[in-house]
């Protein structure tokens, strides 16, 4: 419960604090070593690992693998995407929270779209409100604190004014009991702005190569930031040049720089 509690104490601070993206044992390490407070595992980053794509192409017995390696690697809270939950009924989402809660989890990010037919679908708004309400309240009878992120893909699937909707949906899943929100692709100063004077639940920042500077967001009262797969795709493009370097140039001092 300590490190759940210390989780919540993030999304509280003066600034946002930044979550450490990792998608192994090793790279939480790293994470923590660097001097992160919490990690976020990245759910498309260990499919891809697995050689899956992402959207829940692989089990969840295969996720929880990964994260029941990085929670017994690391001392500082994790928290873990599922993307949407792994189940279609209130029933099966909570199955598979229950489980993380038990492994030490602190925290879930939690998605309002499903990919189906290889095209990412937002959830009907009134249907996805009631899934966080069932988690909100299996973890009360759980007597569990744990952290509930909601990721709002509203820009993600590209919806006609996604804003607009994005605002509907903060206000209803808060009201469902989400205890944050994240928007990915979100990153107008003046919408995030306004999203953030939306709510009162603490909003997650997705890094984009146009998202304002820290201050910027610390300015506007953002409290979390995170990169989702972005390091780790660029952990696999070094790979991929070191390994063309030496299968092409036959060079192989750059392998030990």
């Amino acid at each position: 419960m300590s490190k759940i509690n210390d989780f919540r104490r993030l999304h509280s601070g003066d600034e946002p604090f930044l979550l450490g993206n990792v998608w192994d044992a090793k790279s939480a390490q790293l994470a923590e070593k660097a001097g992160y407070k919490a990690v976020g595992i990245s759910g498309h980053a260990i499919a891809e690992n697995l050689g899956y794509r992402d959207g829940e192409d692989m089990s969840f017995n295969e996720l929880l693998f990964v994260v029941d390696r990085i929670i017994k690697s690391v001392s500082i809270p994790v928290s873990v995407d599922i993307d949407g939950g792994y189940g279609r009924s209130i029933g099966k989402v909570n199955e598979h929270i229950g489980q993380l809660v038990k492994m030490g989890a602190a925290g879930i990010n939690i998605e309002d779209s499903v990919v189906k037919d290889e095209k990412r679908i937002l959830v009907e708004t009134g249907k996805f409100a009631k899934i966080i309400d069932g988690i909100r309240m299996f973890l009360s009878g759980q007597k569990s604190k744990l952290f509930v992120n909601v990721r709002i893909d509203t820009y993600v699937t590209k919806q006609p004014d996604p804003l607009e909707e994005t605002l509907k949906r903060v206000r209803l899943f808060e009201e469902a009991g989400a205890d944050g929100i994240f928007v990915p692709l979100l990153s107008n100063d003046k919408e995030i702005t306004k999203v953030v004077q939306s709510t009162k639940l603490p909003f997650n920042v997705y890094l984009q190569p146009e998202t304002p500077s820290f201050s910027k967001l610390k300015q506007i009262g953002v409290k979390r930031i995170s990169s989702g797969a972005a390091l780790h795709a660029q952990s696999y493009a070094k790979a991929y040049e070191l390994y063309s370097l030496l299968i092409h140039e036959k060079r192989f001092g750059k392998l030990f720089q």
